[in-house]
C-alpha cells in the first residue's frame, strides 16, 4: 500500500506545475515506474483500492491549490475529481488501452474539470507557457499576526477559530501553548486535533459560538478576489462572511487582512463596531469587527 502511494507521489512530482490550459501540446504522460506498478491494484481488496483513489485525488487537490490558491473546489466538484481518478487507475490496471491514449483522456478530463469547477483559470493560462509557477502563500509568524491583526493576548476572548490556520497551524499551536482554547480550519489536511480539513465556505461557523475568529490574508483575501473577478463567487463570499460575523459572541472579535470596505461599510453599527489598522508598507488595512449586541 505504502509503495503505491509513493508511486503516486513520483507521478505527481513528475507531472507537477504542468499547464492543463496550455494551447501548445503538453509533455503529460505516465512515468515507467507507474505503468509498471499499477497493475498491483488488481489484487488489492476494494477498501483498499478506494484508499489510494482518495490519496490520488487529495494530493492531486494539493498541487492545484500549490500552483494558485485563489482555486476553489467544492465538495460535489471533489466528488467528480475522485471519479476521474478512479477510472483512470482501474484503466491503467487493465491495460485494454495503451498508456500514451490514456494519458490525453486523462490530461482532457482534468482540464475539462478544472475549466467546470474554476473558469478564471482560462485567462489566466490559456496563453501562458506548459509549465507554470505557483502563486505565493505561506504560513506567517504567530508573532507578526497578532501584530498585524491587532490582537491583545490580554484581552482575547475564547474560544478562538483561525479561518486558513496553514497546515502547521502556527497560530493555533501558539495559543494553545498560551493556554488559550484554539481552533482552525484549512483546506490541506493536518495531523493536529485542533484543525478540521474543511473548506471555509463550507463550515458550519454557528451562532453565538466564538469569542475570536482570525484570518490573515486568507478569507478576506479571497473575498476580495472574488469581488473584483466578473465571474466570480462573491454573493456566497459575501453569505458567508454575514454567517461569520454572526457566529461571534457578544463582545466576540472577528479580526482579518486585508479589509473589506465594500461590505464593512453596510454593517449596522449599533451591532458591530469596526475598527482599522494601516499596515506598514501594505497597500491595506487590518480590519477587527467587534459585536457589540
Amino acid at each position: 500500500m505504502n509503495n503505491l502511494k509513493a508511486v503516486i507521489d513520483n507521478q505527481i512530482n513528475k507531472n507537477a506545475g504542468i499547464n492543463l490550459l496550455c494551447k501548445w501540446k503538453s509533455h503529460f504522460n505516465f512515468s515507467d515506474e507507474m505503468l509498471r506498478s499499477v497493475h498491483k491494484i488488481k489484487y488489492i481488496d476494494k477498501y483498499l483500492q478506494e484508499s489510494l483513489t482518495d490519496y490520488a485525488a487529495n494530493k492531486v487537490l494539493d498541487e492545484f491549490y500549490r500552483i494558485n490558491q485563489y482555486y476553489q473546489f467544492n465538495d460535489n466538484s471533489k466528488i467528480e475529481l475522485k471519479s476521474i481518478y478512479a477510472n483512470l487507475i482501474n484503466d491503467l490496471a487493465n491495460k485494454q488501452t495503451p498508456a500514451d491514449q490514456l494519458a490525453e483522456i486523462h490530461f482532457s478530463n482534468l482540464k475539462q474539470w478544472l475549466l467546470k469547477t474554476n473558469l478564471f483559470a482560462a485567462k489566466m493560462y490559456s496563453n501562458s507557457a506548459e509549465n507554470i509557477e505557483p502563486t505565493v502563500c505561506f504560513e506567517y509568524t504567530p508573532r507578526l499576526q497578532l501584530d498585524i491583526l491587532q490582537i491583545d493576548m490580554s484581552k482575547i476572548v475564547e474560544p478562538v477559530l483561525d479561518i486558513g490556520c496553514g497546515q502547521k497551524g502556527n497560530l493555533v499551536n501558539y495559543f494553545r501553548r498560551k493556554g488559550i482554547e484554539a481552533f482552525g480550519i484549512d483546506r490541506f489536511p493536518s495531523d493536529s486535533l485542533y484543525i478540521q480539513n474543511t473548506d471555509w465556505l463550507e463550515f458550519d461557523y454557528g451562532v453565538n459560538r466564538w469569542g475570536t475568529i482570525i484570518s490573515n490574508l486568507g478569507f478576506s483575501n479571497h473575498f476580495v478576489h472574488h469581488h473584483l473577478r466578473k465571474d466570480g463567487n462573491y454573493v456566497y463570499y459575501a453569505k458567508k462572511y454575514m454567517e461569520v460575523i454572526r457566529s461571534l459572541k457578544v463582545n466576540g472579535s472577528f479580526h482579518y487582512a486585508p479589509d473589506l470596505s465594500f461590505i464593512e461599510q453596510f454593517l449596522d453599527t449599533g451591532i458591530y463596531k469596526i475598527k482599522q489598522k494601516p499596515i506598514d508598507n501594505r497597500s491595506y488595512k487590518s480590519t477587527v469587527i467587534k459585536r457589540l449586541l
